[in-house]
């Protein structure tokens, strides 16, 4: 064939203009954003600077793709087509010089022309310059609206979006018709393998005018047959007993007996008449199949407890009653050796209701102190752009309390600059003295903190000083950090002397509720320190008190804090498992966010209850002074409610593909079932893997489990692809505690390693959480 022949007519460029302009027309439609003028803007698309050091700024065009769900923007490599990107990846897009690169390459006269595209996951954000401001502000504006709706999504319309997304791009020639050959190509695409004589059978039964193509009504059905799940029409089956049905009676049954939730005729109506799409089974109060679906689809039946989701618990109690989402040297993006520092990482720990942040502090050049790891190649942040990113972004996702745990490693005089920094930045809302009017003896509550920031350090004398007005007190020699003298344990041959180093008065004054003191013994800590003076462990000596003193911790963590972190040793940036350290109450159990493996994750599910606001109640048993509850050797107790967890995983929908870039690549999944608790209750159970199948594999494999402690047990579920040769590789992932899991059928959203919603893909199971026999 010809370069010529290769080459559209204008005619035919017209065609395949005006089906592009119909598609995105369509897709408008299905996200709600039809004749949209924002999305009009970005489906035009427009010419901005891109952005990537002082010398490379590149003109580039950026538009939103017809689909309304990638934007594509070109790249003018030889090797390289233009690049594209899903929407939903986006993970904020923000207004004016924000990000490191943009206060680096650009000049002060150029904000309002800047924006800046986050992204989620470790893919490098995009810097970019409009051509004026009311430019730069209406991409911004309708890059958010655009990521807003995608976001809103349910999960029935993201299963429909993607699947005739993926018929879209198997439509090679694009005239909206599938032949038999773009059928096997899209089916692969929607990662499911089947042999070519099933293929040309669903082919021809759909085929109904024997064109050899399918289009229109044809392709509909051909969608039709193949996300057509048996599972539901078996359960259906059973409970549709009135004209072959679902009555409001039958579905009350359904909900009761089931479900096992609390309800009335009246919430089976409602139900009803919230899902059923048909006219005529609506009016005689009947669910048709299609409604029961769109029911069991819908965030009704996700597996968490509604009530659960919104805060809920008791917020006035004292804060260390409480589990706080924290972070351990939050500056770093990479690892603890040689990766970048940035204040990108805090806003990142921030936004996902991280409580507590890490700065360790040296001094800079300038007389600017800055944050990095010491004894490393880890890259510089200036401290007082730290506490600028922190005063932002602190209370977007949650008002409640933000600890500033600093590791001081400064001189006195940058030191106060440290001081001054916060007091200057975050104003008011710095706790530089006791709540209230007398000298406490106890803890305030994330109520009475809301939208306050805490800092954790030394301090040069007692609490009782900041009501004198002492200023008898001068700078003087403290001990550093445990943390410190472990880090350079690590990077030094022996074992190093403790340093001391002079603490400057301004600094000492700041830390109010959080003192840190070396930690002795629990008995020492009892008799000789106050309610304010906390102790941080090094991740090995947490791990043998909760082993060989587990009530003695208990009990000290009812009367004080206690910080754990990640042993010096982990330079990767690995995590330990916070479990263990939950179950003798530590409430600031420090990870690396940014490494995104189980252990996050689980601390992710961990929060995930309680409005996601970084504070959970720890259980009563862990709060009581009579408690003697030990997670290593159970006795009778509240703790002790012996329950049976039952499983049965069911089946799951659109998996995604691991390896996009090989189109014949299919994932052969398994569903394993982790508990995560007390030693007694820790297990894992696994399905058969399923062959070629990541579209709608079914398994319908029983799974059960015996606890003992269901408040302190997580339940985490994995997708992997089986590989017999080697190790599995992760598909997908969901945490949340026991007690937030609801009864019945339930579908369960499944996350990526980054605890980001994948949000096509589904596991399918049937939940029993029942008093042991």
């Amino acid at each position: 064939m010809s370069c010529v022949s290769k080459k559209r007519t204008n005619s035919e460029k017209r065609v395949f203009q005006e089906q592009r302009k119909k598609v995105a027309q369509e897709n408008g439609k299905h996200i709600g954003l039809e004749g949209d003028a924002d999305l009009e803007f970005l489906l035009k698309g427009g010419e901005l600077v891109k952005i990537r050091s002082k010398s490379w700024k590149k003109n580039r065009k950026f538009k939103l793709h017809e689909d309304c769900a990638t934007l594509y923007h070109e790249s003018h490599k030889a090797f390289r087509e233009n690049q594209t990107f899903p929407v939903d990846d986006i993970d904020s897009v923000r207004l004016g010089r924000q990000s490191e690169g943009l206060k680096k390459y650009t000049n002060t006269g150029d904000e309002d022309q800047c924006f800046s595209i986050f992204f989620k996951g470790k893919k490098k954000n995009l810097d970019l310059m409009a051509g004026s401001g009311v430019e730069a502000k209406q991409w911004v504006n309708s890059l958010e609206k655009i990521t807003r709706y995608i976001r809103s999504l349910n999960r029935q319309q993201n299963s429909e979006h993607w699947i005739f997304e993926c018929m879209r791009k198997a439509d090679k020639n694009h005239d909206n018709m599938m032949t038999l050959k773009e059928v096997k190509a899209f089916m692969r695409q929607i990662n499911i393998e089947v042999d070519s004589q099933y293929a040309e059978q669903l082919f021809r039964k759909c085929d109904t005018s024997n064109s050899g193509t399918l289009e229109g009504a044809e392709i509909k059905q051909f969608y039709d047959e193949l996300t057509h799940r048996k599972e539901i029409d078996e359960i259906y089956g059973t409970y549709a007993q009135t004209e072959g049905q679902m009555s409001a009676g039958d579905l009350l049954n359904f909900l009761l007996n089931e479900q096992r939730e609390q309800v009335s005729m009246e919430d089976a109506l409602k139900l009803i008449k919230k899902y059923e799409m048909d006219g005529t089974a609506k009016q005689k109060k009947h669910l048709t199949k299609d409604g029961f679906l769109m029911y069991l689809q819908h965030e009704d039946t996700s597996i968490f407890k509604p009530a659960q989701k919104p805060l809920y618990q008791d917020m006035h109690q004292p804060l260390n009653h409480y589990y706080i989402s924290s972070s351990h040297n939050t500056y770093l993006m990479e690892d603890q050796l040689k990766g970048p520092s940035s204040t990108e990482a805090y806003i990142k720990a921030l936004m996902k209701s991280c409580r507590c942040v890490e700065l360790d502090c040296w001094d800079g050049a300038n007389g600017e102190p800055v944050i990095y790891h010491g004894y490393t190649l880890t890259s510089k942040v200036l401290f007082k752009d730290v506490i600028k990113a922190i005063k932002e972004y602190a209370f977007k996702t949650s008002d409640y309390p933000v600890i500033l745990s600093l590791e001081n490693h400064c001189t006195l005089e940058q030191q106060k600059v440290m001081a001054d920094h916060m007091i200057t930045i975050l104003g008011d809302a710095l706790v530089r003295k006791p709540l209230g009017t007398t000298i406490p003896t106890n803890f305030p509550s994330p109520e009475e903190l809301k939208g306050r920031f805490l800092i954790k350090g030394k301090r040069l004398n007692k609490l009782d000083a900041a009501f004198n007005n002492d200023s008898t007190i001068e700078d003087e020699n403290v001990s550093e950090e445990d943390e410190a003298a472990d880090c350079k344990e690590n990077s030094q041959k022996g074992k190093p002397k403790k340093k001391k180093i002079k603490l400057a008065k301004q600094l000492s004054d700041v830390v109010i509720y959080c003192k840190s003191v070396h930690f002795n013994s629990f008995e020492h800590s009892k008799n000789n320190q106050a309610f304010y003076e906390m102790s941080s462990f090094k991740e090995s000596k947490a791990f043998q008190l909760a082993e060989t003193s587990a009530t003695g911790f208990i009990h000290h963590n009812m009367d004080k804090l206690s910080r754990i972190y990640p042993a010096g040793s982990r330079t990767d940036s690995s995590n330990y498992n916070p479990v263990p350290m939950w179950n003798v109450g530590c409430q600031i159990v420090a990870l690396n966010f940014q490494t995104p493996h189980k252990e996050m994750q689980l601390n992710q599910g961990r929060f995930r209850p309680n409005g996601f606001c970084g504070y959970i109640l720890k259980p009563e048993f862990l709060r009581s002074p009579s408690s003697q509850f030990d997670p290593n050797a159970l006795t009778s107790g509240p703790w002790l409610q012996k329950k049976t967890f039952h499983v049965m995983v069911i089946s799951a929908q659109q998996l995604p593909k691991l390896n996009k870039d090989k189109p014949k690549s299919i994932v052969d999944p398994l569903v394993r079932v982790e508990i995560y608790g007390v030693p007694a209750d820790n297990a894992s159970k696994e399905t058969p893997h399923i062959d070629n199948n990541g579209f709608n594999p079914a398994w319908n494999e029983s799974l059960q489990f015996d606890i003992h402690v269901p408040e302190l047990a997580m339940v985490r579920f994995v997708v992997e692809d089986f590989d017999k040769a080697s190790h599995n590789d992760f598909i997908a992932q969901y945490c949340l505690p026991l007690t937030s899991v609801q009864n019945g059928y339930r579908q369960v959203p499944l996350l990526n390693k980054r605890d980001d919603l994948i949000p096509s893909a589904g596991l399918f199971v049937h939940i029993m959480l029942m008093d042991a026999q």
